[in-house]
């Protein structure tokens, strides 16, 4: 990621956390983001969107160009993300290749392919999840960039689109992004969300909306209260953070920040803040159960956040189905893959 550094030396010292957080989960998740042997920059690699989709029908397992991009989207959907998102969210050529492998090691169980997709883009629910969903595999247009969607890059991006404001103190920005970087051994990111928004783990596991009944704190919830719908309901995400900063009352700590970015931008409390896939899910590639599991092992593939845009707008592209089989047969999601 290329974080524009801003001129206070708080901010810099925000963005050094980060790195840190990055370089170490990058370096310790065996297995979960290992790249083919091959140099993504080869001719051998993979280019184009049609010759992914030719490496999937035929089950081959190949390097990936990081000329391309994968996101996931409700079948028939005409843009990355649906209209009202401001940005989509999108994997790296890693986890491209690593949606090959799984394709090639379990083309006769469609399921642990589809789901294992969804699982490793990082969706919750999916023990009932059933809406027909592709993967959009993809290029840029010249002079799109591709950001690691890490929290200060959030709050640089409000700041160059809105111009500064009040709306999100460094003292809280600081506050969040330490809740996400400070975590213990076996402790994850759903914990960091329910320690800086209150909202339980478990409820929130089990697919409950946040709410005072899941102990999610005033301020958060004030904060989703003020940014107005979200842009899954019909709004917009600059509507979504221009109404949060016009209209939000309370405390600007980092459980609205928090909130508002869950509103208005879709970081989820699945979200690790810094550019990394999770689940509490069984990774698709640890041979164990998603018990024995550990949360490093979780951490999944890169991701990347970049302006959404409609399928016509992207030099090319290809949709490949996504076969999601029965919501009944899915107990490798917590026995395990293998």
């Amino acid at each position: 990621m290329t974080v524009h550094q801003l001129i206070t030396r708080p901010r810099t010292r925000l963005l050094t956390v980060l790195a840190a957080c990055l370089f170490v989960l990058l370096g310790g998740v065996p297995g979960a983001l290992a790249d083919t042997r091959r140099d993504p920059a080869s001719t051998d690699c993979i280019s184009t969107p049609a010759a992914y989709k030719a490496a999937w029908d035929a089950r081959q397992v190949r390097c990936v160009s990081p000329s391309l991009f994968g996101t996931t989207h409700t079948r028939g959907d005409t843009t990355l993300y649906p209209s009202g998102f401001w940005y989509a969210w999108a994997g790296s050529n890693t986890n491209l290749e690593r949606y090959l492998q799984l394709r090639s090691r379990y083309g006769d169980q469609p399921p642990k392919t589809g789901i294992g997709v969804l699982s490793f883009v990082g969706y919750p629910g999916l023990d009932s999840w059933d809406t027909p969903t592709d993967l959009a595999v993809y290029t840029l247009p010249a002079g799109t960039r591709a950001q690691v969607p890490a929290f200060e890059t959030w709050f640089r991006l409000l700041d160059e689109k809105f111009g500064h404001t009040d709306a999100y103190p460094l003292a809280a920005q600081r506050d969040l992004v330490l809740a996400y970087s400070r975590l213990g051994k076996g402790e994850d990111v759903v914990g960091a969300f329910q320690d800086v928004t209150g909202c339980r783990r478990g409820q929130l596991l089990k697919g409950a909306a946040p709410s005072a009944a899941i102990g999610c704190s005033r301020d958060f919830l004030d904060a989703l209260a003020a940014a107005g719908p979200s842009p899954y309901d019909g709004a917009s995400s600059l509507a979504c953070f221009a109404n949060f900063q016009s209209g939000y009352t309370g405390p600007r700590d980092a459980a609205a920040l928090r909130g508002v970015l869950y509103q208005c931008q879709d970081a989820g409390f699945l979200n690790t803040g810094v550019g990394l896939g999770y689940n509490t899910y069984a990774n698709p590639f640890v041979c164990k159960s998603a018990a024995a599991q550990t949360v490093r092992q979780r951490y999944t593939g890169r991701e990347f956040v970049l302006p959404n845009a409609s399928f016509g707008e992207l030099p090319s592209h290809v949709d490949i189905p996504l076969d999601l089989g029965n919501p009944n047969q899915r107990g490798f999601l917590q026995k395990g893959y293998c």
